[in-house]
């Protein structure tokens, strides 16, 4: 509890909260407080419940919390008694049941906030049946379940985009690196249309070009189809081959065999296979089940803390310790009859696992030989596409082996000078890829440091030169300038190329001293690298051999504890009994009659003297019953004949007053009557 108190104060004394409290001042916080403060701790993970509760009912802030306590699935502690103790404590603010609220909020803020956050959307809304009869609002429902999964749907892949590391700030660097690629593609493009314009029907060669290219692209989607077409007639007659051989086996079968035999297969075929579908695949189909089922029932359940998990622990203990118990107490029971059924209850249950095995083994066999089919189909289709199908024999296969022997030695050979050539032609491409990347990055420099010394422009004065000399010969040849004109413009143009020569050497003396220092400093850079990762791969190593060492440390300390647990707990057991079994000698030994009677021998004693004199009045009551119950069968005949005879009389009386006609007059006794 103290350590639970010191990490709330901690957490509320942080941001967001900034309590300034202490242990006991916050221990001396009274109920109205406490709910206070667990109205705000809520309120932080959902902003709705940031409310005053001095402003509320005691039953609406009782409920409001309950709602939302269950919305982030806390489960109290205890049984359902216990349940209705901390509702009520929830109402009256009692700290045995706002601390542990308290520090289980704490522990999982941000988990909260994001459960709180998904609940306002994936709530469902509790509509009645009646209203649902209702065709627009069934309508309306059907939308909101719509709606809903594809938020579901939505939030899963802004939580896979998340996890998969990909960052607004990578983006936007891409996204500028991608731009000044297409702003220096833009200006080569330029360029090269500047350099094009000046050659003769350019429109015409960009003609024949595309044409060119389109071509290009058409004849590789022809050599793909055709491609195709052949994996295509390649898997055909792969077909073929293995229908043709199916065929040869069954001829063969149906040949050497006798209907016995053919008979005998179908019915061990048939029973193998009804074994599988009544008995095997349904075993392995339920145990999947239950599997997924307790799968799915542990996804279901909410994340559990280190405290849930050792209370499981202690369950389980004590559950194995009674099935023990359990197991014990069967053990010394003398029952001859059950131990003859558990000889061939294990007999059977024997029996049952080598049949699984067996039928194991016979599936496993009859993957292994159509897996066994599949490379002959290959391999005898291999040997159909290769020269000389005939199977070679005798002199001819040794003399086949001598060859194939020194064209393994050539082929490795060859191959071993493939590889270094490979090597080598990587190591060759990667210096490549480097001198370029170092020689754009001189570039850059160059391009810098003449910005810096107000010479921009060098390295682009090369190409203008080489595109003043096109157009001068051009000139040349339509104009026909004079020779005079031509050595004065070279003198010109020689002049400044002198001049900016001149103007960058100082700038290429200062560069040459920089390219070596930054050499220097790449290899001092590539030597410190090797010495870390060297380093670091030396303490995840001892790292990762300690973390081993205290995992096994701690599984046998959680070995050893449980063993401890159930120890205990088989000691406590026998105390128990043997101080129940001294109680009982002490009053059974008792001089006094009082406490003999509470003795366990002495009620026994009591209980049988009475059901001893029961079972004598019932024996009793039994023969009296049976002494009597023939005469009274006669009387209950008796009874039922004048029954009979009594129902017949009245019979005949109605029947009588029946068919006596109105108006006749009887004499009865000396005296008329009119029968009416």
């Amino acid at each position: 509890m103290g350590d639970q108190m010191q990490f709330i104060v901690e957490k509320l004394n942080q941001e967001p909260f900034r309590k300034n409290y202490n242990l006991i001042t916050f221990d001396s916080l009274e109920s109205m407080q406490l709910l206070q403060l667990l109205s705000d701790v809520l309120g932080e993970i959902d902003p709705k419940h940031v409310v005053d509760i001095r402003e509320e009912l005691p039953e609406q802030t009782a409920k409001r919390m309950l709602t939302f306590l269950g919305i982030l699935k806390y489960k109290p502690p205890g049984s359902v008694s216990d349940l209705s103790a901390f509702r009520q404590g929830l109402v009256t603010g009692s700290k045995p049941v706002i601390h542990p609220v308290l520090h289980w909020l704490l522990q999982r803020t941000n988990e909260l906030k994001k459960r709180a956050y998904l609940s306002r959307f994936l709530v469902r809304l509790e509509v009645p049946a009646e209203f649902l009869q209702d065709d627009t609002v069934a309508d309306i429902y059907r939308q909101y379940e719509e709606l809903m999964e594809a938020f579901k749907n939505l939030h899963k892949e802004c939580e896979q985009i998340k996890i998969s590391g990909l960052s607004t700030a990578e983006i936007r660097r891409d996204i500028s690196a991608m731009e000044e690629e297409k702003d220096q593609l833009v200006k080569r493009v330029e360029r090269l249309k500047k350099r094009v314009e000046t050659v003769q029907n350019h429109q015409r060669m960009l003609e024949i070009t595309r044409q060119l290219r389109l071509e290009k692209e058409r004849e590789e989607s022809l050599a793909q189809q055709k491609q195709e077409q052949k994996n295509q007639l390649f898997h055909a007659k792969q077909r073929l081959q293995r229908a043709q051989l199916q065929l040869k086996e069954m001829h063969c079968a149906v040949v050497d065999a006798k209907p016995e035999s053919l008979m005998k297969k179908l019915e061990d075929e048939m029973n193998f296979n009804s074994y599988l579908v009544t008995a095997k695949i349904p075993r392995e189909l339920e145990s999947k089940k239950n599997s997924v089922y307790f799968l799915q029932k542990v996804v279901a359940e909410p994340a559990m803390s280190q405290s849930d998990l050792s209370v499981l622990e202690v369950k389980i203990n004590e559950v194995n310790a009674e099935m023990n118990q359990l197991i014990e107490k069967r053990m010394m029971k003398d029952e001859p009859v059950d131990s003859k059924f558990s000889i061939y209850r294990q007999q059977a249950s024997i029996i049952s696992r080598k049949k699984e095995a067996k039928a194991e083994e016979l599936q496993a066999a009859k993957e292994e030989m159509s897996r066994a089919e599949r490379q002959m189909l290959q391999k005898t289709s291999q040997a159909h596409e290769l020269e000389g199908s005939d199977v070679l024999k005798g002199d001819e296969f040794k003399h086949y082996v001598n060859k194939l022997r020194s064209k393994s030695t050539f082929y490795k050979k060859k191959r071993l000078e493939i590889a270094e050539i490979t090597a080598e032609y990587g190591i060759l491409q990667r210096t490549e890829e480097l001198l370029k990347q170092r020689h754009e990055a001189l570039q850059q420099q160059l391009q810098a440091m003449e910005d810096k010394k107000g010479i921009s422009g060098y390295s682009y004065t090369q190409e203008e030169l080489e595109r003043v000399s096109a157009v001068k010969s051009e000139m040349d040849e339509m104009k026909g300038r004079t020779l005079d004109n031509m050595s004065e413009m070279v003198k010109k143009l020689n002049a400044m190329v002198a001049e900016k020569k001149a103007s960058l050497a100082p700038v290429i003396k200062e560069l040459r001293p920089l390219r070596q220092k930054c050499q220097e400093l790449t290899q001092e850079r590539d030597e410190k690298k090797i010495q870390y990762d060297s380093c670091a791969a030396g303490l995840e190593s001892n790292r990762s051999a300690l973390e081993q060492e205290v995992k096994g440390l701690l599984e046998e300390c959680v070995q050893e504890e449980s063993t401890y647990r159930y120890i205990n707990c088989m000691k406590r057991n026998l105390e128990v009994q043997l101080q129940r079994a001294k109680e009982e000698m002490k009053a059974y030994i008792s001089p006094d009659p009082q406490e003999r009677r509470r003795a366990m021998r002495e009620q026994y004693t009591r209980m049988i003297l009475e059901q001893e004199n029961l079972g004598k009045k019932l024996r009793e009551k039994q023969k009296v019953v049976r002494e009597s119950h023939g005469p009274n069968m006669k009387q209950i005949k008796m009874w039922q004949d004048f029954e009979q005879l009594m129902e017949c009389k009245r019979e005949c009386f109605l029947k009588q007053q029946n068919q006596t006609p109105i108006g006749q007059v009887i004499q009865e006794g000396g005296k008329d009557r009119l029968v009416l």
